[in-house]
């Protein structure tokens, strides 16, 4: 993933909701969200160059996102950045011992932030050191720098998913109303760049930085690939997922409810 925003028990029926942009080159082979065991209890898309994926769920409620820290340009890595979400996802220990865990390996990864929410979130990274830290109630972004840095696409993301929360009710379910989660849809899909004094500084040329300051980047080699809603109450979660191809063009749409039974 490259822009996310989330919120945890901010709603009063959703405990966990996330809205996020993947942004990738258009020639990196890759599986759109679908199920990724036997018995369809985990969901999400795969990376089919070098496994694993960015944004994975399991009906039990468990949740895993990655974004990478951008500082240039790539950065070579021995492990993929995947195998972070797929670890946690099929893994059965709580987020925090997952985070314990990982502080030896991480600097075996590029660089990373990892959300992974279980009833609990716990933001994991590795840049400029590796460190892990619980997150409280309330909404939340993540783009490529730490946690909640003010960047213009960011902050319009958390205000249109503060708008959402504050919009719908406990009684709202996208199955029984198919345009509940356009609003945030919307958002994802905002393809203004940011004024040149708004631009962060990462390290890469000026005409990647104003590219990639839209929260939907479009590109005949680089772009936004999906754009994801995941919704997870007491009962299950739903994931609904749209792909699109270069130059922004929709490829698809996946919406599935995975019962916690």
């Amino acid at each position: 993933m490259c822009l996310i925003a989330f919120a945890l028990q901010a709603h009063p029926r959703w405990r966990f909701v996330l809205a996020g942009n993947r942004d990738e080159f258009h020639a990196r082979p890759t599986a759109m969200a679908g199920p990724l065991d036997g018995e369809g209890r985990r969901f999400g898309g795969r990376d089919l160059q070098a496994g694993g994926g960015w944004l994975q769920v399991s009906a039990e409620g468990r949740v895993a996102a990655v974004t990478n820290v951008r500082l240039g340009g790539p950065q070579p890595a021995v492990r993929s950045r995947g195998e972070l979400v797929q670890g946690f996802i099929s893994g059965e220990g709580s987020g925090a011992d997952y985070a314990e865990r990982l502080h030896a390996e991480a600097l075996m990864f590029g660089r990373f932030n990892l959300l992974v929410w279980d009833g609990v979130a716990t933001i994991v990274g590795n840049h400029p050191q590796p460190h892990a830290k619980p997150l409280s109630s309330g909404v939340y972004t993540l783009s490529n720098a730490a946690l909640d840095t003010p960047w213009p696409k960011s902050l319009q993301l958390r205000e249109a998913l503060d708008a959402w929360l504050h919009e719908t009710s406990k009684y709202d379910h996208p199955a029984d109303d198919p345009r509940l989660l356009e609003p945030l849809f919307v958002a994802l899909a905002n393809r203004a760049e940011a004024d040149d004094a708004a631009l962060p500084d990462t390290g890469v040329p000026y005409d990647w930085e104003k590219r990639l300051s839209a929260a939907f980047i479009v590109g005949a080699d680089y772009g936004t690939r999906a754009s994801s809603v995941i919704l997870v109450d007491d009962t299950g979660v739903w994931f609904e997922e749209r792909s699109f191809g270069p130059l922004g063009i929709a490829t698809g749409r996946v919406a599935t409810w995975l019962l916690n039974r």
